[in-house]
């Protein structure tokens, strides 16, 4: 029997007792008072059949009453930074389909039809928002070239990666949202979105959507530069945790390089004379290179660990149903679909 899958959420198309699969809005906010009253009526209209939840992060200002307002379920997280913001919301939210936005009201909420569809119809686990700027002062030049950058060294690292890794606008299956081990604290959250689906080679897909201006009376909360260093960090040490035999290979190659480097003039001057009279720098790269061979075991060691957790986080992964899992097991009665 084949699987219906929903057309922009057309009710017709849905079997009358099929039963629905949830979707929830996920917006975590800082003050964003200016902002999340629209964000929450563009994504009620967009989705209506979807939960929105809005998560204050310590918001001064009238956020979190505006959104309530609105029709959204507030609820507070009081750790600061968006890592912990998203860590609740995963944690907190029981739902089959989450979509997940800043609350600036600069992403384009009718996009999340399609990303929602395009993950149902693709049996997909997460699907990214590639931001298309409406204007020229909606991708501020440092952010779009540190996008570029750090995205660039995100897919040479770890494969082919999101085309636009810093997105706030996504889409993300169960399977996906429970099983993320989430460790960052702020703005590299996505940074760590990104590698978890490429370590674990979930299936993955893209939609671009209109990114525009904030509206007056929203500042952005990010630093170019600042941001910039904390997810190159974090990448650097995702790719020690993910990565640790080239890590450490390099590691002792150049360590290997540095005591040969040492050891020349000692080894030079015993063949002419038979005497080492440069006994602490024969002994100094005799030590540089035993730490060579120590960084070499260990790489091996860390990769055989690696390995075993990799196993084990893809058994958990798979131990969760898939969207398309969760659409097959209404059969024969009739596949699942959007709530109504």
């Amino acid at each position: 029997m084949s699987i219906i899958f929903p057309d922009r959420f057309s009710k017709e198309r849905f079997h009358p007792g099929a039963a629905p699969l949830r979707v929830a809005v996920l917006i975590p906010c800082y003050n964003e008072a200016a902002a999340i009253g629209q964000v929450v009526r563009d994504f009620r209209a967009a989705l209506p059949e979807a939960e929105i939840f809005v998560y204050d992060n310590n918001s001064s200002d009238d956020t979190a009453a505006i959104a309530r307002q609105a029709g959204a379920i507030v609820r507070t997280e009081p750790r600061q930074g968006k890592g912990y913001v998203v860590r609740r919301m995963f944690a907190d939210v029981e739902a089959d389909v989450f979509v997940m936005v800043d609350g600036d009201d600069t992403y384009d909420a009718a996009a999340a039809r399609f990303m929602v569809d395009k993950m149902l119809e693709d049996g997909l686990d997460i699907v990214n928002g590639v931001r298309v700027a409406r204007s020229g002062t909606a991708y501020r030049p440092g952010h779009a070239f540190g996008n570029r950058m750090l995205s660039g060294l995100v897919r040479s690292i770890f494969g082919r990666g999101a085309t636009d890794m810093l997105s706030g606008y996504r889409v993300f299956s169960r399977r996906f949202v429970k099983t993320f081990p989430m460790m960052s604290r702020g703005f590299e959250i996505e940074t760590e979105l990104t590698i978890h689906a490429l370590e674990l080679q979930m299936p993955a897909g893209e939609v671009r959507c209109s990114f525009k201006d904030r509206p007056d009376g929203s500042e952005s909360k990010l630093n170019s530069i600042r941001d910039g260093v904390r997810i190159l960090f974090t990448i650097t040490k995702l790719l020690k945790q993910e990565r640790p035999l080239p890590v450490f290979l390099a590691t002792a190659c150049l360590l290997a390089m540095a005591s040969l480097g040492l050891a020349a003039p000692v080894i030079s001057e015993y063949i002419a004379t038979g005497l080492v009279p440069r006994l602490p720098t024969a002994v100094l790269s005799a030590s540089v290179m035993i730490l060579a061979f120590l960084m070499g075991a260990v790489g091996l060691i860390l990769d055989t660990v690696t390995r075993g957790r990799q196993e084990l986080k893809r058994m958990h992964y798979l131990s969760v149903p898939g969207v398309l899992s969760e659409m097959k097991s209404a059969q024969p009665s009739g596949p699942r679909s959007l709530s109504n």
